[in-house]
């Protein structure tokens, strides 16, 4: 059965009669964690022999032979599945049919929606299915906000919307930065902008933004060398700045569509979540003044395509991102004389 968003955390820390659990989607990172949090919630002690299994894809074959198998010292089993896919549908219905108290966790990154396991997971009574993808907007704050208070350490409003904006698509690495901010405020500290800016605010991240802000407020001159930096001189990749580019032009889309249904600008940019932060208020309003929601579509599917382009072997990924942003800053000042 699927797992409503509500319910994820209390399934994953209580299973109760659940026999199997099957993790998917895009974000791997928050996959493994969850993962973590079922298997301990059975067995705490994960480095445990008799009461944890975990099968990576070459060992898939023994999912029977170790749902069936008893614990020699008590306690619930788990049995962990990495890279769970179709072909261990048949050997999970074989053992469930068994009688076993053992959990079955499986990770499944990239599951298709009409994947014969996930079918039939959803309708099982004794499956638990969870998708797992990347969180943004208030759920992003959230869960950063919990994982910062499990650690006893607390966030100004600012600088956690900072820090949302700059958060990847990784739980697992979203998790690794909060860790660190943890370690830098210690038990019972409190965080503030200037701090979570020198733990968490690499220049790449900042370069990257500096060019997608720059490229769609029509700053070529700005874009470029932001471009230039963050490519060559701070190492990001091509496909991290597509990223960021769309990122941004889907808040400015949000935005606009907010404006064209008779917000003010200033509300329409009030509203998003997290908010804009504030040193860069003025060249997200600018953007949001050049360019109309058809316009920012189309943006954002050209911007899709040069993703696609760039991973694609043997492709001038750095050039095709340069250009790509030159395009953006030359469709801004064309649309900027236009109105």
């Amino acid at each position: 059965m699927k797992i409503e968003a509500r319910a994820i955390n209390a399934t994953l820390q209580a299973p109760g009669a659940l026999r199997a659990i099957i993790l998917h989607g895009d974000d791997a990172g928050l996959i493994r964690e969850r993962a973590t949090t079922a298997a301990k919630a059975i067995c705490p002690d994960l480095d445990d022999p008799f009461r944890v299994a975990v099968l990576g894809r070459e060992e898939h074959d023994r999912l029977e032979e170790e749902t069936t198998a008893l614990s020699l010292s008590g306690g619930r089993r788990v049995i962990w599945v990495r890279e769970a896919g179709d072909g261990l549908l048949a050997s999970l219905q074989r053992s469930l049919a068994r009688a076993s108290d053992t959990l079955v966790i499986m990770e499944a990154p990239g599951l298709a929606s009409r994947a014969k396991l996930r079918a039939f997971a959803e309708k099982d009574r004794l499956c638990g299915v969870i998708g797992c993808y990347p969180e943004e907007g208030r759920a992003l704050e959230g869960a950063i906000r919990q994982m910062l208070s499990a650690q006893d350490v607390g966030i100004d409003p600012d600088a956690l919307g900072w820090m949302v904006e700059r958060a990847g698509p990784d739980r697992a690495a979203t998790r690794s930065e909060v860790e660190k901010l943890a370690l830098f405020a210690g038990k019972g500290g409190r965080l503030g902008l200037e701090d979570v800016r020198a733990c968490v605010g690499d220049a790449a991240g900042v370069s990257l933004e500096d060019a997608a802000f720059a490229a769609m407020a029509g700053d070529r001159r700005g874009a470029d060398a932001a471009a230039e930096r963050a490519l060559t001189t701070d190492g990001s990749s091509p496909v991290a700045l597509t990223r960021v580019l769309l990122s941004h032009i889907h808040r400015l889309r949000r935005a606009r569509i907010a404006m064209d249904g008779g917000m003010s600008r200033a509300d329409a940019m009030r509203q998003l979540r997290p908010p804009v932060f504030f040193k860069r208020t003025d060249s997200f309003s600018q953007a949001l003044g050049i360019w109309s929601a058809a316009a920012l579509l189309r943006a954002a599917d050209e911007t899709q395509a040069l993703e696609l382009a760039c991973k694609q072997t043997g492709s001038p990924e750095t050039v095709l991102c340069l250009r790509h942003v030159a395009r953006l800053c030359a469709q801004a000042q064309h649309d900027r004389r236009r109105r």
